[in-house]
């Protein structure tokens, strides 16, 4: 990977399927008024955003010959970058032109620090915040901090759970020595998994309000489809395994077995048309998936509680849903 005026950040943008706001995207990073290379995972896009990003000469791109998502372009990216800082941003999102000279601010004062997320605030025409940090609830759940607060709610700096993936800064260091970002999960999660791992490794996470993003929510997913409900239900399941209490994971597994084997007798009492993550056929899919995934989640709990600065931060950090 070439560096930009030896820039210890890459900006690494995973993509799929963008054509009509990748450029948009490019374009706010190359306004930055802290420049940094540009690093495009492209999840072998079939609509043309291919042929937009080979006509911009301002960055690079790295094609993968299958969609890896979001997690495994991630992970393409960390083995093929090597500035210590990497600085995540959405495809469907916009960054001002100060983002990443306030999160490269906010982590130089806090070297204490492995990454910190940004003020991610819904683009126009919906007004309001999409993402303060990520926020973990009772049952291990991870959430958006502040979804839908006003633009100017959250004005400080402060200590959060997790990052969002969707725009933050990482130390490339301390993701890859608590396992990198898992590929596995394909969508969702991923986030809040790795932000977790750094958390029981004695790393904190920060907040940067200055750090500003504008981001098109939902406009490369849909989050009333299949793909999102598997990955979302599944990819829970394996971040208790991996990374929280034994009791807490054995006990959100047992809760969605139950709730399964019960799904019958509801959907026979309820009218309408089920959400597919009440459907069984899309929860027996989530626990075979689980099942084939158990052994390599169990081992990598296993290197953790090895660990010598390993720890449990759930007590700090969950809070009641």
């Amino acid at each position: 990977m070439t560096s930009t005026s030896g820039s210890p950040v890459t900006v690494v943008v995973v993509t799929w399927r963008a054509r009509e706001f990748i450029a948009s995207c490019l374009d706010s990073l190359r306004a930055q008024t802290r420049p940094a290379p540009v690093l495009v995972i492209d999840n072998a896009s079939t609509d043309g955003t291919a042929e937009v990003l080979a006509r911009r000469t301002d960055i690079e791109v790295l094609r993968l010959p299958v969609n890896a998502g979001f997690a495994g372009g991630v992970a393409a990216a960390l083995r093929h970058v090597h500035t210590p800082l990497i600085a995540l941003l959405n495809d469907d999102a916009e960054a001002d032109p100060g983002w990443l000279e306030a999160l490269q601010e906010e982590l130089d004062r806090h070297p204490e620090a492995a990454a910190v997320t940004s003020r991610l605030l819904w683009a126009p025409p919906r007004t309001g915040i999409n993402n303060a940090g990520v926020e973990l609830l009772a049952g291990g759940y991870g959430a958006d901090r502040g979804a839908g607060s006003p633009e100017d709610a959250f004005p400080d700096p402060t200590e959060v759970f997790g990052f969002s993936g969707g725009a933050a800064l990482l130390r490339r260091e301390a993701v890859e020595a608590v396992g990198g970002f898992p590929a596995e999960f394909f969508l969702y999660y991923e986030d809040t998994d790795t932000s977790w791992r750094l958390r029981n490794a004695g790393w904190s996470i920060r907040y940067s309000p200055g750090a500003v993003v504008r981001h098109r929510h939902g406009a490369s997913s849909n989050f009333q489809s299949r793909l999102f409900h598997f990955h979302n239900e599944r990819n829970r399941l394996l971040m208790l395994v991996r990374c929280a209490p034994g009791a807490l994971a054995l006990r959100e597994i047992c809760a969605f077995l139950a709730r399964t084997a019960t799904m019958p007798v509801r959907a026979a009492n309820r009218r309408g048309t089920a959400p597919p993550n009440v459907r069984v056929g899309l929860r027996i899919r989530v626990l075979a998936s689980l099942a084939v995934r158990l052994p390599s989640a169990v081992r990598h709990r296993v290197r953790r509680l090895d660990a010598s600065r390993s720890r449990d931060v759930t007590s700090r950090w969950m809070r009641p849903a």
